[in-house]
């Protein structure tokens, strides 16, 4: 089958017993990915048989987290389509159907065993050193024998009858091909006392019956393989393609897992990391174009993606590398886009609109509309809408994020970084204060500094700081006697972008202000 066909049907079957995970997450994206390259189908199913751990949360929450990413389905629980249902707790009757032709076709058998008892025989076979597998006590029951204990509500489970010789194999389109030996293997439970398939099961008989041409998951489910094939085999349905994909590891090279810290995708989607940053990163767990570029929009994950890329090796999660592709797709986006989320961020934090309005025009070329760029498809918001946003107000946060430049990486951080230009509540550095307006003479500086720009007809960058210049030199200063004081007292830190972009900013009226205010400030 070629990696062209519209025949390509794959999916991502989680099981809403928690949030979406690291590993998941990256499942779900080289399914997405493969589907959106060959032009196949993408799948969203729900394995929710585990009903004792299975939540409407979760459900939500994965729904939520794939949504985020933008990694949008074909068919799934909310869309629909031809192989439905989509949630495996609504498909009972397929699976024992299914379940009873394999009894009927003597492939699989009831079984009465008591679970304690095999508890014990397993516990016991452990201490010798002896095979645990099941002893196929029920096997040979007769029909009759069987029929009475159904008559007799006897509790049971259904197994799939293991051929006794010979070899099961399977093709992974990455490792290569497989052979098990069949004596390996037991007469596993397909259908459990509760009337639910076994995970097994369930998976075969939803994959066979959705037309999943190529399964692509983790390496986790290797070891299942065999047992599914098998039961393939039994059912008559064609084998699928396998991909399994390589184990992700925390930064100490052990699974990743809760102790390595966050791995759900809520807690990035809450800390404002982008969309599409998180998709290159996951992409990159795994998957390598050429060993060399990593920096890659969605469109181009897209065109250059291919399963004969996806690595055997084991990918290591590191959130310093995460947090630097952030930084690089933040800065690589345009002004616009970039504008529109740190606007929404700000809104989010109670800073626009701000408590100030400034009194500065902007100037025309810094009116910015986004006009037809898919903002939504590199940052995960929502494309422009007119009238939602104040245009005066994000033309001047277009301009403010212009001047931090690159030092605006992580989304979370920024508002607490620009909060000096919307509120008067904003964090003081006490030890600066101390340094550059501890004296008498610095503060008399500032509120001579502050007439001079109230004077000002023009209240530009280049006008203001010809003017702070020519003052420090009236006043026999070097100009970063006048700069760092002024910078503490408007800023509240040692360090900001350009000073004069931050007083022609932060406007005439409040730069003056605050200028004075530092005069009788204890």
């Amino acid at each position: 089958m070629s990696e062209s066909s519209n025949e390509i049907r794959v999916r991502f079957a989680p099981s809403p017993t928690g949030h979406l995970h690291v590993g998941g997450a990256r499942t779900a994206l080289f399914n997405w990915l493969y589907a959106r390259k060959t032009g196949g189908t993408f799948i969203l199913r729900i394995e929710d048989t585990d009903a004792g751990r299975s939540t409407s949360e979760s459900y939500e929450g994965i729904l939520r987290g794939m949504k985020w990413l933008g990694l949008d389905w074909d068919e799934g629980p909310d869309v629909g389509g031809e192989f439905g249902p989509y949630i495996q707790s609504a498909r009972g009757v397929l699976y024992h159907t299914d379940a009873s032709r394999m009894i009927d076709e003597g492939k699989a058998y009831y079984c009465f065993c008591d679970p304690d008892e095999l508890s014990a025989k397993r516990e016991e076979a452990r201490k010798n050193k002896l095979d645990q597998k099941y002893d196929g006590t029920c096997r040979g029951l007769s029909v009759e024998d069987v029929e009475e204990r159904l008559a007799a509500g006897q509790p049971h489970v259904i197994r799939f009858r293991m051929p006794d010789e010979g070899e099961i194999r399977f093709r992974d389109i990455v490792r290569g091909d497989f052979t098990f030996a069949n004596s390996d293997l037991d007469d596993f439970v397909i259908i459990k006392s509760d009337g639910n398939p076994t995970y097994n099961f369930a998976v075969v008989v939803d994959d066979a019956r959705m037309k999943i041409s190529h399964v692509i998951r983790g390496d986790d489910h290797i070891s299942n393989t065999p047992r599914q094939a098998h039961l393939y085999q039994a059912l008559g349905f064609r084998l699928p393609k396998f991909v399994h994909l390589p184990m992700i590891l925390g930064e100490d090279r052990t699974r990743l897992s809760k102790r390595h810290g966050a791995t759900s995708i809520d807690f990035y989607k809450d800390s404002r990391y982008l969309p599409v940053a998180m998709i290159n990163y996951l992409a990159l767990l795994g998957w390598s174009l050429d060993g060399k570029r990593e920096y890659f929009e969605r469109k181009s994950l897209i065109e250059k993606f291919s399963l004969k890329k996806v690595s055997k090796n084991p990918a290591v999660f590191d959130l310093a590398r995460m947090e630097h592709m952030n930084a690089e797709h933040f800065k690589k986006m345009s002004l616009p886009a970039k504008t529109v989320v740190v606007y929404r961020e700000m809104e989010a934090n109670g800073l626009i609109p701000p408590e100030f309005r400034v009194d500065t025009e902007m100037p025309v070329d810094l009116k910015l509309v986004p006009g037809t760029e898919p903002v939504e498809n590199s940052v995960g918001v929502e494309g422009w809408r007119k009238g939602r946003f104040d245009q005066k107000e994000f033309a001047r946060l277009a301009w403010i994020i212009n001047t931090f430049g690159n030092r605006l990486k992580l989304l979370k951080d920024i508002p607490e970084m620009l909060r000096y230009f919307y509120t008067d509540e904003f964090e003081k550095d006490e030890n600066a204060f101390h340094t550059f307006l501890s004296e008498p003479g610095s503060r008399k500086n500032m509120s001579i500094l502050a007439d001079e720009l109230e004077k000002l007809q023009y209240f530009d960058s280049s006008t203001i700081e010809e003017t702070l210049r020519a003052l420090a030199d009236r006043l026999g200063l070097d100009a970063g006697e006048l700069i760092h004081p002024c910078r503490v007292a408007l800023c509240g830190q040692k360090v900001s972008p350009d000073i004069f972009q931050v007083i022609f900013l932060l406007g005439k009226s409040k730069s003056v202000e605050r200028l004075r205010a530092v005069v009788e400030a204890p």
